[in-house]
């Protein structure tokens, strides 16, 4: 693939193939609660990113510029994004359901210069910049809301376009706080050409692919993967909001989607819904995702007709492994073989490759000559962090993994101290920091339990202070005061008190010996928090 400056210029020649062809389509109930078109040609796209574009440059935004965007996961993200990309601008993508105090992490962090959003966020972005401390520019009226551009002292803004920054997407890590990891317009046209360069029988039909992706676009899977692979094959990126079990079918039917993005916790939700005599007549041919339990992984393709392909993939990598061909595994976690430009392998603690068959941790690179090709650029300002990932060469998934003589990956259990829920990944050490400033907790070890319906759920092992007394109404308490502090989905689900946690002689809590034989919900002095955990907007 001829690599261009950046995704913009990508974009302006698919807009010139396929103007009449349809790039974002939503469902009329969505497009009704957001205002606008059902249905954006690429023709129209084009004029808005193009207006966009001279407004901001009219306003004084140039390369290096640094602007994060609050647009949820609607159709003006897209806009704001390529218009800002073809400027040389780096975008950092916010997700509104974090508090004040971790959108301002992350806009300080980023050393944003500018903050572009909807109405109706405000307040609350009013309230995260006004956190930092710094004077930075927010609009919610695009380009025309703008001030003047805050910029650091300190930011190189590489000559070549293509190894500029083009986006900043913060990802937990295992310190506590989120970390940013910085995306090159290189990343950018890689992954979106790995993501279309499937075998024949997944291949995308040129202008003819409608891809319904429910996740937000502050991730890679839909602004990345999903949207990239649509410009690049002059598809369309079906935007149905947020994931709604009751109106997914009715959704699918009214946008001729023909292929959807899924997780795990999507899968029973909707094997949940009555059935009728058109679950096997939706038009879609294939979906793809990671997750699916596999007790539910056949009982779903028969029921709707539709292969579920599983892939495994990480922000940092841009790059999937996927389940390309039969035998597919389905009554296992198996999660795929590298393609073409991602070599992949099981090592142990030292770094050495292990046989086929044994348990290891999954790293993965483009090539010996080459193996950062097209992956992330860095940990924004943390190079040990960097280095660290790419220790020996290889990236290191934290994923503990096996592989078969056939070549195919299948997924153990995860090395890092991450709790995954519904597609979130919430960094233990995170939720820990905060618990631990409660004036009710005493010590505490944050640690992942597992949930028939959101993969995992965040369980907290608590040593109390004083003489509290440890019922409901405390586990309740300590769940408020995370509440007011974190993300919803970040809040513990599980709250169990404990009189001491195991550790090393080195005082380092050992989490797998507090359930050494699974985790058990019937014990005594644990609390189910679960129906606590409520999204409000």
């Amino acid at each position: 693939m001829q690599l261009k400056d950046s995704f913009y210029d990508v974009f302006l020649e698919s807009a010139g193939a396929f103007q009449d062809k349809p790039l974002l389509i939503l469902p009329q109930r969505q497009a009704d609660a957001w205002g606008v078109p059902i249905e954006m040609t690429y023709g129209d796209t084009l004029e808005q990113i193009q207006g966009l574009r001279r407004q901001y440059q009219a306003k004084g935004l140039r390369a290096g510029d640094r602007v994060a965007l609050a647009f949820e996961s609607r159709p003006e993200f897209v806009y704001h994004y390529l218009a800002l990309n073809g400027l040389g601008v780096c975008v950092v993508p916010l997700n509104t359901d974090l508090t004040v105090s971790e959108l301002s992490y992350q806009i300080g962090h980023a050393r944003c210069g500018a903050v572009i959003g909807l109405e109706v966020l405000e307040k609350q972005l009013a309230s995260a910049i006004e956190a930092t401390g710094r004077e930075v520019t927010l609009s919610t009226h695009g380009p025309e809301g703008l001030g003047t551009i805050w910029r650091a002292n300190d930011i190189v803004t590489p000559q070549s376009p293509l190894q500029r920054a083009a986006a900043i997407l913060y990802t937990s890590g295992t310190t506590g706080k989120p970390k940013g990891c910085v995306l090159t317009n290189v990343y950018l046209q890689e992954s979106s050409a790995y993501n279309v360069r499937m075998p024949g029988h997944l291949a995308f039909a040129e202008g003819a692919e409608r891809t319904m992706n429910p996740l937000p676009l502050y991730h890679l899977n839909a602004m990345v993967n999903t949207l990239g692979a649509a410009i690049l094959t002059g598809s369309a990126y079906v935007m149905p909001g947020r994931f709604s079990a009751t109106n997914w079918w009715n959704d699918i039917a009214e946008t001729k989607t023909t292929r959807f993005k899924y997780l795990g916790i999507m899968i029973p939700a909707l094997l949940g819904q009555p059935e009728s005599a058109r679950d096997r007549e939706s038009g879609v041919t294939c979906a793809f995702g990671a997750g699916v339990d596999p007790a539910l992984h056949e009982r779903f393709e028969k029921r709707f007709g539709i292969p579920l392909i599983e892939v495994w993939g990480m922000t940092e990598t841009g790059r999937i492994l996927i389940v390309d061909r039969e035998p597919r595994h389905i009554h296992t976690r198996a999660c795929g073989r590298p393609q073409a430009g991602l070599q992949a392998r099981i090592v142990n603690d030292a770094g050495e490759p292990v046989p086929d068959g044994t348990v290891g941790e999954l790293v993965v690179r483009h090539s010996a000559e080459n193996p950062r090709y097209g992956f992330f650029d860095s940990y924004l300002d943390d190079p040990v962090a960097t280095e660290a990932a790419w220790e020996g060469g290889w990236f290191h998934s934290g994923d503990l993994c096996t592989r078969a003589e056939d070549g195919m990956f299948t997924f153990v259990d995860r090395k890092k101290n991450i709790v995954r829920r519904s597609g979130e990944n919430i960094s233990s050490a995170e939720v820990e920091a905060v618990l631990v400033e409660c004036p009710h907790v005493k010590q505490v070890a944050v640690m992942a339990a597992p949930d028939e319906l959101r993969d995992e759920e965040v369980l907290a092992c608590v040593i109390t202070t004083g003489d509290d007394v440890r019922d409901h109404a405390l586990a309740l308490s300590i769940f408020h005061f995370v509440q007011e502090r974190l993300a919803y989905y970040k809040t513990p689900g599980w709250i169990y008190f404990v009189d001491e946690l195991p550790v090393t002689g080195t005082q380092k809590v050992q989490k797998h010996r507090i359930f050494p034989n699974g985790f058990n919900p019937n014990v005594p002095h644990i609390h189910d928090l679960r129906s606590y955990k409520r999204w409000k907007k």
